[in-house]
């Protein structure tokens, strides 16, 4: 009896043991450990006040300037912490009435709110202070939630819903903007269980399936100004198993966002035959053809999906017109995917050897 009563007692032991390791395993999943602030796409409203001509002029990769973010938390209530900002980007920086920054957020600030785990975020705003600049951030947001059904691996974003003011001494201007955050890649690293490259890897070394869903998202956006050779608006990590994987970021400049400033990259001296940052040109490697099609196939059966992302921001349009022509856009591109001939000829057929 005894023997049968010890057996019960082990075997339970071994049962909530398995149970644990279940929910320890389901707490470490890809979704759960994505941080609070983006697992909820709801716009997060937000307070920022500081000088751009001070941003422009006085910040580079140390130096920063420091403010103060109100925000509304997920109870509806009003809170602030202390961040940190610096302008960022290149040609945004010199062109665009508002310069894109990077925030830093001390962890003992971050601590308990909408923001912890997010020691750097990158912060779009606006380059154009009219409706249709606030439709090309909706636009360049939408390419990145596009990503996401394709890829695991990707930047995670939340939409912001910002009241700016500008300080300019007693001259203040207050703008209401359409902005987003995209997480740091080092959080991108830690999501994936992976490592973050900082090495040149050539794109025939890196890892064939994901880096033909990369080609292939940047031909649906008609996104030329990158290279995962010289990580140019991409990031590579390492994966156990897998060679470099490549993660985009920065579409500004493709065909769906379509800004009137936008043009044909020149990546690294290249001239590309096309003046038309809405024609597609396809920039991925020659590989095993057979993967082609399975990528082929995996981007049709998620169409929907794709569509999906596409119809829900709709509503957050200031122009029926500039959502009607990025929704277009990126049926054109199913068009050709699902048309053999036109694959062969704009895909299949371009792909690079060197």
């Amino acid at each position: 009896m005894k023997n049968q009563i010890l057996a019960l007692i082990v075997l339970q032991f071994f049962i909530f043991s398995d149970l644990a390791t279940g929910q320890e395993m389901a707490q470490k999943s890809p979704d759960n450990e994505t941080t609070v602030l983006f697992q909820d796409e709801t716009p997060l409203s937000v307070v920022l006040r500081y000088s751009d001509k001070e941003m422009r002029r006085d910040t580079d990769d140390s130096t920063y300037l420091k403010t103060q973010l109100a925000y509304q938390n997920s109870s509806g209530q009003w809170d602030s912490l202390e961040i940190r900002l610096r302008a960022r980007g290149n040609w945004r920086r010199k062109n665009c009435f508002l310069t894109p920054v990077k925030m830093r957020i001390q962890k003992s600030e971050m601590k308990g709110t909408e923001f912890e785990g997010n020691k750097e975020l990158k912060l779009v705003l606006p380059c154009r202070n009219s409706d249709q600049g606030h439709d090309y951030v909706l636009k360049e947001y939408m390419a990145y939630k596009l990503f996401e059904v394709i890829s695991p691996y990707h930047f995670k974003t939340r939409r912001l819903q910002i009241a700016y003011s500008d300080l300019k001494g007693k001259k203040d201007k207050t703008y209401d903007l359409e902005g987003f955050v995209i997480e740091d890649i080092s959080e991108v690293a830690e999501r994936c269980k992976a490592k973050r490259l900082k090495r040149t890897v050539h794109p025939l070394q890196q890892d064939d399936r994901t880096s033909i869903e990369n080609d292939f998202f940047q031909f649906m956006i008609g996104n030329t100004d990158y290279s995962s050779a010289y990580q140019h608006n991409e990031k590579l990590i390492f994966v156990e198993g897998m060679n470099a994987i490549p993660v985009p970021y920065d579409f500004d400049m493709s065909g769906l966002v379509d800004a009137n400033y936008a043009v044909v990259s020149q990546v690294q001296g290249e001239t590309l035959n096309i003046t038309d940052v809405r024609t597609r040109l396809y920039r991925g490697f020659k590989r095993n053809p057979a993967l082609y099609e399975e990528v082929r196939q995996e981007y049709l059966s998620k169409k929907p999906e794709f569509m999906k992302v596409v119809d829900d921001l709709e509503p957050s349009f200031k122009s029926e017109k500039d959502f009607e022509d990025a929704k277009s856009y990126i049926l054109e591109f199913f068009d050709i995917l699902q048309d053999k001939s036109k694959f062969n000829s704009r895909i299949l057929n371009k792909a690079r050897t060197k």
